[in-house]
């Protein structure tokens, strides 16, 4: 369903030689993922993370998957346990699953198949600083991050942390895919801005999938 209606979103942006961003390619599924999503917080409730430094992150996380991403004073890292309940991660929804792979082949990279999903709530004025990701394995897998609900600011930065950063706007369904070179780009998201949407009111929800393992 998802492939049929890609030819009628507008057209992907191409945001660097391994990154995509589609606009709107979400949608088709959104009410599927917010429930799948919801049933997944249902077992492994949002929680306030804490940095390795000890500062309180600004949004509010939980997993799904075989592997879930945490962060506290002994690092960040991906476990097979919520540390909070001591269970395994709740199974990834199978939409959020097809989403993603189905998203990663239409920007270029056949055969993901992400073992972890990382989901952020931000509330506004949560954001993120610039950062790559690394704690996963294999870096020439891609990632594929969604965004529903209040629109966001994403910065899309370079291969230093100094490097500027394109600010790239993004609306409830849109699907960023980055790989190849720009894997371990520097990228973040500035302050979300209050609003109400919809489905999810104050908060914007985003989710990140990965292979990790």
């Amino acid at each position: 369903m998802i492939a049929d209606l890609f030819d009628q979103l507008p057209a992907p942006l191409v945001l660097g030689a391994g990154s995509v961003h589609l606009r709107g390619y979400a949608l088709a599924e959104e009410i599927a993922l917010l429930t799948g999503i919801a049933d997944v917080l249902a077992l492994a409730p949002l929680r306030q993370m804490v940095t390795p430094g000890g500062q309180p992150m600004s949004v509010l996380t939980s997993s799904c998957g075989a592997l879930g991403w945490i962060s506290d004073r002994r690092g960040y890292r991906y476990s097979e346990h919520d540390p909070h309940t001591g269970q395994p991660w709740p199974p990834m929804p199978a939409v959020l699953l097809q989403l993603a792979t189905q998203a990663a082949a239409q920007a270029g990279y056949a055969d993901f198949v992400p073992d972890a999903c990382l989901i952020n709530q931000y509330q506004p004025g949560a954001r993120m600083g610039l950062h790559q990701d690394r704690d996963e394995q294999d870096f020439n897998q891609p990632i594929v991050s969604v965004s529903l609900g209040l629109p966001a600011v994403f910065l899309w930065g370079g291969a230093r942390r100094s490097d500027k950063p394109m600010r790239v706007p993004l609306q409830h369904g849109d699907v960023l895919v980055w790989g190849g070179e720009d894997r371990l780009r520097y990228h973040g998201v500035l302050p979300v801005k209050a609003g109400s949407h919809p489905l999810l009111g104050n908060v914007r929800i985003n989710l990140t999938l990965r292979k990790a393992g």
